[in-house]
């Protein structure tokens, strides 16, 4: 984050997709780096997850105890349930086909214009000025997903491998979600090594025709 030019104090929201080690170990450090003595968080964070993100929360809490309690700031769990709202977004969650509890996200960030007229609300439900990001999380190919992305700007899907492997997306399927959502930007993200001794471009732009980025650390997304 250093690098980017954002600290721990920087962050207002976290989203996990699941309880995966890869998916959700920065939690616990964040928490501890925040309460730096010299340099402390004190404006409020906010944690949304999948059912059993509090669960997940008590469970650090008693593993590390004082190292990551006593803080300078409120710090709110959030059991994504139903929609969450905050000032000019708002984020919905689908089930996936990976753990249990794994769930993708749909963010919207409302244009700001309440007199938009109803002519102006496309078929994906939001305005012409608004803007969405779709992210997958770790998945299986299953229908209603390129149904939940509709009319995203940005499509962010997980392509672990290849080819097919169990609990998540590779090539052929990711070009085929990407285009049936209508998507006008679609990321790559979560690959594994095996994809970069591969080819997993072209299946995908045999299937979808617009805009197709791979994922990189550091990465920032202007929509």
């Amino acid at each position: 984050m250093f690098e980017i030019g954002l600290t721990y104090k920087d962050i207002d929201y976290l989203l996990y997709t699941h309880f995966h080690l890869d998916h959700i170990a920065d939690l616990g450090p964040i928490i501890f780096a925040s309460k730096y003595d010299l340099d402390p968080r004190i404006k409020e964070l906010t944690v949304i997850g999948p059912q059993g993100i509090q669960e997940f929360y008590q469970k650090l809490l008693d593993l590390y105890g004082k190292q990551i309690q006593n803080l300078n700031y409120n710090i709110h769990i959030v059991d994504l349930t139903t929609k969450f709202t905050a000032p000019g977004w708002e984020v919905s969650f689908i089930k996936t086909q990976h753990t249990p509890e794994s769930i993708g996200y749909r963010i919207l960030e409302r244009s700001g214009n309440p007199d938009c007229p109803a002519s102006a609300v496309a078929s994906a439900g939001k305005h012409k000025n608004d803007k969405v990001i779709v992210y997958s999380g770790d998945t299986e190919p299953f229908p209603e997903l390129s149904e939940f992305a509709k009319g995203a700007d940005i499509l962010i899907l997980e392509c672990a491998f290849p080819m097919y492997m169990p609990y998540h997306l590779y090539p052929d399927v990711v070009g085929e979600i990407a285009q049936a959502s209508g998507t006008k930007w679609l990321i790559i993200s979560h690959l594994y090594p095996l994809c970069d001794e591969k080819d997993i471009l072209t299946p995908i732009r045999k299937k979808f025709k617009g805009k197709l980025t791979i994922a990189h650390d550091l990465m920032q997304i202007e929509v």
